[in-house]
């Protein structure tokens, strides 16, 4: 296969899974990463993909945003061991906001039984899976509720933010990077992140590392305002070490 005939065949990988990386390219056309990464460049050059960290998006896809089943079975392993390291930042009590995303969903189904917290939430699944457990406090957070996330949004949850005080916040992200923070493709969405983090007196972010160097449409905050960024051992040590520089403490689960 000449070089156009790859690259225009990664450019519709790229627009029908609306990511591609560079080790999975480089396995299914047998080329070298390198040559994988001369292909984005190109393609990049010409205004048809942007390049994110270890891949690439379609060009004017910085709004691009998986349907909630799709984001579940992505990167599954990577999110159980995150939600499992995070399990050791919860307080022993207190008050504990969970953001919409499902590597938090998935640290509040892990929740043990013997847990005693107040946990408040504008995720409907999460609201959900902790609505029978026996030592929750469960507080849901009310909006116009997106179908994409199941998440409250607008008016109502930021007004209810903006009346509570956490001990942590639990927070997830589309895309992190030192350059362009915190980001994710709904600006409404963004809006209740932002208030989550001004509501709690420790930021977490859990993210898996395919979200380094992504960059999506509405930005939220800064990485410097995370406290501690859990996230698995595909992050680079490289990368750890400069995250950290920047004053966020870094896990490697």
């Amino acid at each position: 296969m000449y070089a156009p005939e790859r690259q225009q065949e990664i450019l519709r990988l790229a627009r029908d899974g609306g990511r591609v990386d560079v080790v999975s390219l480089a396995e299914e056309f047998q080329v070298t990463a390198e040559t994988i990464r001369r292909d984005l460049k190109a393609l990049d050059r010409a205004g048809l993909v942007r390049r994110v960290h270890g891949g690439a998006i379609p060009a004017g896809r910085l709004d691009f945003e998986p349907d909630l089943a799709e984001r579940e079975t992505t990167a599954a392993d990577e999110k159980d061991g995150i939600a499992k390291a995070a399990l050791a930042e919860l307080p022993t009590e207190g008050t504990v906001i969970l953001d919409a995303g499902t590597t938090v969903a998935r640290m509040a189904a892990a929740l043990p039984l013997e847990a005693s917290l107040t946990v408040v939430t504008h995720s409907l699944p999460i609201a959900a899976r902790l609505a029978d457990h026996p030592g929750i406090q469960l507080h849901l957070i009310g909006g116009r509720v997106r179908h994409r996330t199941r998440a409250a949004v607008d008016a109502w949850a930021l007004r209810a933010y903006g009346e509570i005080r956490a001990d942590v916040v639990f927070v997830a992200a589309n895309g992190f990077s030192a350059e362009h923070g915190l980001t994710t493709p709904d600006l409404a969405e963004a809006a209740v992140k932002r208030a989550a983090v001004a509501a709690a007196r420790r930021v977490v972010l859990l993210a898996d590392s395919s979200k380094h160097g992504q960059e999506h449409f509405a930005r939220f905050g800064d990485l410097s305002d995370v406290d501690l960024l859990i996230t698995d051992s595909g992050l680079s040590p490289e990368d750890a070490v400069a995250i950290e520089r920047g004053g966020t403490e870094v896990v490697r689960a």
